[in-house]
C-alpha cells in the first residue's frame, strides 16, 4: 500500500470522489464507479508510490476487503445521508443544514481512514527510499499542474472555471437552472474567499509533513505502533492544520459554500425540488442495491 498516510488521506477522497462526487453525475456512475473502486484506488495509489511485486498483492487484498467491508457497513449509512437531504430538498435549506450535511458525509470518510489504520500501518514501514522519491516527484508534478490551472490564469478565467463546475452539479440535481439562478453561482465564483495560492501553500505542507514522518520511521523500521501512532498523528494535522490562518480561510470557505447552497436551494422552483427529490431517492436505492451485492 502506499504508506498509512497517503492510503489513508488519499483513499478517503478516492472514495469521495467515486462516491459522493458521482451522485453528481448519475445513477449507472455510482454503479460503475463503486464495483471499480479496488482497482482504480489500486493504480492510483501505484502511480504515487510504484508498488514493488511483494507489495502489490497485499495492497490489492487489503482494498478487496476495505472495498468489503465499506460496502457491507457504510454503504447504508451513506443512503441514510441521502435520505436526510431528500427530507431538506422539499423546503427551504438553511446555511448551518447544508454545512451539517457536508459535516456528516465528512464523518463517513473519517470513518474509512480508521478502518483503513491497521493494513495501512502493517505496509507503511516496508516503502523504499526510492518509493519516497517517486511520491516526491509525483507531489511537484500534481503541483505543477495545480499552479497550471488555478495560478498561471487569470481571475477571470479561475471564476469562469468554479462557476461551470458548480453550475454542472448543481444541474445534475435539479435540472436546468434560469438566469436568475445561475447568477446566484456567478456572483458565488466572483466573491468567493477561494485563495490558490493559499491551498498551494497548504497542500505542500502537508506533502512535506507526510514525506518527513515517513523518512523518520525509516529510523525505527520494525516499531509497528510507533508508525501507526506517527500516521495518526499526521492524518490529524490534514484534517486540522497547524496553520491557524489557514483553518479559518477554510472554514470560511465552507461557511461561504453552504450559504451559496441555500441561497440556490431557496430560489428553485417545486418542479425543481421535486426533480432533486427524485434524484436523490434513486441514488438511495442504488446505494441500497449496491450494499446488497456480495
Amino acid at each position: 500500500m502506499l504508506d498509512i498516510t497517503t492510503l489513508r488521506a488519499h483513499l478517503a477522497r478516492i472514495i469521495g470522489a467515486l462516491l459522493l462526487l458521482p451522485l453528481l453525475a448519475g445513477c449507472s456512475a455510482i454503479k460503475l464507479g463503486y464495483n471499480s473502486l479496488p482497482e482504480l484506488a489500486y493504480w492510483w495509489l501505484d502511480g504515487h508510490v510504484d508498488f514493488t511485486e511483494t507489495q502489490s498483492p497485499q495492497v490489492r487484498d487489503d482494498l478487496g476487503r476495505l472495498h468489503a467491508w465499506h460496502r457491507a457497513q457504510e454503504l447504508p449509512r451513506l443512503a441514510e445521508v441521502l435520505a436526510r437531504m431528500e427530507q431538506l430538498a422539499s423546503g427551504p435549506v438553511t446555511p448551518a443544514q447544508a454545512c451539517g450535511i457536508v459535516a456528516e458525509i465528512e464523518a463517513r470518510l473519517a470513518g474509512v481512514a480508521i478502518h483503513a489504520e491497521p493494513a495501512v500501518a502493517a505496509i507503511a514501514l516496508s516503502l523504499e527510499p526510492r518509493q519516497l522519491r517517486h511520491l516526491e516527484r509525483k507531489y511537484r508534478g500534481n503541483n505543477a499542474d495545480w499552479r497550471r490551472d488555478w495560478i498561471g490564469t487569470s481571475p477571470e478565467e479561475r471564476n469562469a472555471k468554479r462557476f461551470e463546475q458548480a453550475l454542472d452539479r448543481a444541474e445534475s440535481i435539479y435540472g436546468r437552472l434560469d438566469e436568475p439562478q445561475r447568477a446566484v453561482l456567478r456572483q458565488w465564483a466572483e466573491r468567493s474567499p477561494f485563495d490558490a495560492e493559499r491551498v498551494l501553500a497548504e497542500r505542500e505542507r502537508r506533502q512535506q509533513d507526510l514525506l518527513q514522518t515517513l523518512r523518520r520511521l525509516r529510523e525505527t523500521p520494525d516499531d509497528a505502533v510507533r508508525a501507526r501512532t506517527a500516521m495518526r498523528e499526521y492524518v490529524a494535522r490534514v484534517q486540522r492544520s497547524p496553520d491557524a490562518d489557514y483553518r479559518r480561510y477554510r472554514q470560511d470557505v465552507l461557511d461561504d459554500a453552504c450559504r451559496t447552497f441555500a441561497a440556490l436551494h431557496d430560489s428553485t422552483t417545486p418542479a425543481q425540488r421535486e426533480q432533486a427529490v427524485r434524484r436523490l431517492r434513486a441514488y438511495q436505492r442504488d446505494l441500497r442495491e449496491l450494499a446488497a451485492q456480495r
